[in-house]
């Protein structure tokens, strides 16, 4: 269908009344195409100018198209030099005098406050100095009726700014003017950026062109110089190869040289003068001239070749300077006339051989035929020294001959004294090596058996720890070893006799293991063996069997038959071991854990052994503190008289209760002080702490005051003379009379070493020390004791008082030591009576003495110290 047609009339006055709209549009239409084309041959101008010169008049002009710009100009900001440079300046009321100013001298105008702050101004008359004095601006220059000026930008950067500004009441600008002039800055920045680029790298060009034409002028000098040097090196590369080769015929050497020189310097004639040994004469032997076929020898005289020699440096004479010469009578005036008739030239170096002249080369031209320069001087310099060097050589090569004839033979009779010294050396390295290996062996292994020694077995044991550990199927065992009755027979038969049963042992003990096991020695009487590749735990076990018995067999040393034996500890290697010496502590463990179970047998670990170990360790680190602090608690125990029950003495012991463990029996704690080496601190504390209650008691009223005071010790006061004599000394500087201490001695300490107390146990007896054996019939009771010592009282061990009156026999033992006792001047002390029974039987065996809770039980001990008061005892 087509469109119906629309008819619309519009009246006059509605007509009239579009017209200036009308106008107004196509202003707009007008001016937006100025613009569009300002653009455009902004655009244009980055094309089509060279240089920015004239380029900023060329926007002046585009400007000036769509907006009033008469006055006009544009500045940028250098930053590096804090200057504004003003490029472009056209004003009709002022005149540029400085192109360049100070930013800080226009810090505060108007071209300023725009660079500084990258925002427009937009300044009319109406409010031209109200705006100033708002921004604190400074105008410099003639009053303007209208002012604009826009930043140029490079991104964020203000590089400048530009400016237009009216003088004329009548051309005014707007808004739309601004706009317009900040809508073209952006695009008049692009336009200033290409021309600068083109610019600059035209005039890069220039440069870079004016660089390499000077560079080929210098490159072609270089070329014809380096061709030059290049025959010059040439020439010297072959002087200098004919001196390193030069051989005995220095004629050959000469004429060579001669051609060279010809080449370079123009050298007809030329000839080698040397000077005699007594340097009176000079001989020539290179001789080659257009004139003269030789030259004869001669005497030293004013000649050219004798001036070079007087002076020690080369010169260069002809027609210029010998007449000087001549004058100082340095030369010969008839040779002066020749050269200056002939217009001769003449070159000539000194030989210098050893630090001395040894004669001259020269060249010479004659009639002005060739004119030597100072080049060719230093050349010939340069050549003088080869042949130096030659002629050098040469009569080094003499030397060297009749001097290498001489260190031949020297180095014959040399060779020969060498191959002997080398001899010897060789010898001395073998030898050394021997000592090497037999050291690296002795490291490894034990002087007395040849079996491995500790260090190689626990290398040994760490690697099977390791192989444990990635193949957890390998079975590995450590057997550890100790032998019984050593010390004795190493005491008894010397100590050859103990190296010999060593011996024996080690052969035995490799005839019941494997060959691929590992025997090694520890030191001592102590072997371990390292086992591997078995099926089950049993083979090992079989194994420690035969060992046992294999040692149990009687050894036959010196013709004398003795026997020992063996306590075995085994330790399998499982994944929760970590290091050698974790495996060898349980072996150990497990052993000592077979000796304390009667010996002659093998024990396996287990993990109850390690505790006991910790155990006891723990209560040895406890008891090293407790001793250290003396914290033990001391008691007391009185012996009576059983018919009058009067007290004959108080023994004094410590108790000791443990934080964890409870308490430890008496025999324990002195068990582990026996382990641990501190039985001597142990009777140290003891008798300190009996000093102490004797000298309370003697500075009390009590009825204590005449009772003696009796202490456990052990032996190792008894070992020697002299260790008894101190003890003595040192209770009386403690203030305590030694009548009223008494020393109770065991019977089994006694029994390890009675051989060497008896001088000891008669000086404590001397000094009035009353002395008790302890515990008689515990161990191995022996009637020397009984005998020998000089006890005041034996004490019956309370394992036989216990069993009285049940026991018949031990009734019958304590009556027989009672016999005994009237006749050896001792009295008899039953411990341990507990029941009215016990005292009754006692008493009606005619013992006279008794200790026990049934009589008085145990009381604490107290012991006051300076500035502590005493408190009674009480009953435990």
């Amino acid at each position: 269908m087509a469109a119906p047609d629309i008819n619309v009339e519009l009246s006059l006055e509605e007509l009239r009344e579009l017209v200036p709209q009308l106008q107004q549009v196509t202003e707009k239409y007008k001016r937006s195409e100025a613009i569009q084309k300002s653009l455009f041959d902004i655009s244009e101008l980055a094309s089509s100018v060279s240089d920015l010169a004239s380029l900023y008049p060329a926007i002046h002009e585009i400007i000036a198209g769509f907006m009033p710009a008469r006055n006009f100009y544009v500045a940028f900001l250098e930053e590096e030099n804090a200057i504004v440079d003003f490029a472009y300046f056209v004003d009709e009321s002022e005149d540029l005098l400085e192109r360049q100013m100070s930013a800080e001298d226009l810090k505060n105008s108007l071209t300023g406050y725009i660079l500084s702050s990258g925002n427009y101004l937009f300044l009319v008359k109406e409010n031209f100095q109200q705006q100033v004095e708002q921004l604190n601006i400074k105008y410099i220059g003639p009053m303007p009726v209208d002012w604009i000026g826009v930043p140029l930008k490079r991104g964020n950067q203000i590089i400048g700014a530009m400016v237009v500004q009216s003088y004329d009441e009548a051309v005014r600008y707007k808004q739309e003017d601004l706009d317009v002039l900040l809508f073209v800055s952006q695009h008049i920045v692009n336009s200033l950026d290409r021309v600068k680029s083109r610019e600059l790298t035209e005039k890069t060009i220039r440069q870079r062109t004016k660089q390499l034409r000077q560079m080929n002028d210098e490159l072609q000098e270089e070329i014809s110089e380096r061709q030059k040097i290049e025959s010059l090196q040439q020439a010297l590369f072959e002087i200098s190869e004919l001196s390193a080769s030069i051989d005995t015929d220095m004629n050959v050497f000469y004429a060579a040289i001669h051609d060279i020189l010809s080449r370079l310097i123009g050298a007809p004639n030329c000839y080698v003068a040397i000077l005699d040994s007594q340097k009176n004469s000079l001989t020539f032997p290179y001789f080659k001239d257009e004139l003269n076929t030789q030259a004869e020898t001669r005497s030293l005289g004013l000649g050219l070749t004798e001036y070079v020699i007087r002076q020690g440096r080369a010169a260069l004479l002809d027609s210029t300077n010998v007449g000087q010469l001549t004058q100082d009578n340095e030369l010969d005036e008839r040779i002066a006339n020749v050269m200056i008739a002939s217009n001769d030239s003449w070159l000539g170096a000194p030989l210098f051989i050893d630090g001395n002249i040894s004669g001259v080369i020269a060249v010479q031209s004659y009639g002005g035929s060739h004119k030597y320069t100072q080049k060719d001087l230093e050349f010939l310099r340069f050549v003088s020294h080869h042949i130096a060097v030659a002629l050098g050589r040469k009569r080094s090569t003499e030397a060297i001959q009749t001097y290498n004839q001489q260190l031949a033979e020297k180095v014959k009779e040399r060779t020969e004294e060498l191959n002997q010294t080398n001899l010897y050396l060789q010898k001395q390295i073998e030898e050394r090596k021997q000592i090497q290996q037999q050291l690296e062996y002795d490291a490894h292994h034990d002087g007395l058996t040849g079996l491995a020694n500790r260090v190689l077995f626990n290398h040994r044991l760490e690697l099977a720890v390791a192989n444990k550990l990635r193949y957890p199927q390998n079975n590995f065992a450590v057997v550890f070893i100790d032998l019984d009755r050593f010390k004795q027979i190493n005491d008894s038969l010397g100590h050859h006799a103990g190296d010999c049963f060593l011996r024996e042992v080690a052969q035995r003990i490799s005839s019941c293991i494997r060959g691929h096991d590992l025997l090694a020695r520890l030191g001592g009487d102590e072997f371990v063996v390292l086992f591997d590749n078995f099926e089950v735990e049993k083979d090992i076990e079989e194994i420690s069997s035969r060992i046992i018995n294999a040692i149990a067999e009687p050894f036959v040393i010196d013709n004398k038959e003795v026997y020992s034996g063996a306590s075995i500890g085994i330790a399998y290697i499982e994944n929760g071991y970590q290091s050698a010496d974790e495996i060898l502590r349980d072996a150990d463990a497990a052993m000592y854990q077979a000796k304390s179970s009667g010996r002659g047998r093998h024990v396996i670990f287990d993990k109850t052994m390690r505790d006991k170990l910790l155990e006891e360790l723990e209560i040895e680190s406890e008891f090293r503190q407790m001793l250290k602090l003396e914290a033990f608690e001391c008691y007391s125990q009185p012996a009576f008289d059983l018919i009058s029950k009067e007290n004959i003495y108080e023994e004094c012991y410590i108790r000791w209760e443990h934080s964890t463990l409870g308490k430890i029996k008496r025999e324990q704690y002195w068990q582990i002080a026996e382990q641990s080496g501190l039985t001597v601190e142990m009777d140290k504390f003891m008798l300190k702490k009996a000093c102490a209650v004797l000298k309370q008691w003697s500075l009390s009223n009590s009825q204590k005051v005449n009772h003696r005071l009796a202490i456990n010790l052990s032996i190792h006061h008894l070992t020697q003379s002299s260790l008894a004599i101190q003890l003595v000394e040192q209770i009386k500087q403690a203030g305590v009379d030694p009548k009223k201490l008494v020393i109770e001695f065991d019977e089994n300490d006694l029994n390890r070493r009675s051989q060497f107390v008896l001088p000891a146990i008669k000086v404590l007896k001397r000094s009035g020390i009353t002395l008790v054996l302890d515990n008689f019939g515990s161990g191995l009771a022996s009637l020397s004791y009984l005998y020998s010592y000089p006890f005041d009282y034996v004490k019956v061990d309370h394992r036989f008082v216990s069993t009285i009156p049940r026991s018949e026999r031990n009734l019958k033992l304590v009556q027989s030591v009672l016999s005994i006792s009237t006749h050896l001047k001792f009295k008899l002390i039953a411990e341990g009576i507990k029941t009215d029974e016990q005292y009754q039987a006692l008493i009606n065996a005619g013992c006279e003495f008794g200790q026990g809770t049934y009589l008085q039980k145990v009381q604490l001990l107290p012991i006051c110290h300076e500035g502590i008061k005493s408190v009674e005892p009480h009953l435990i």
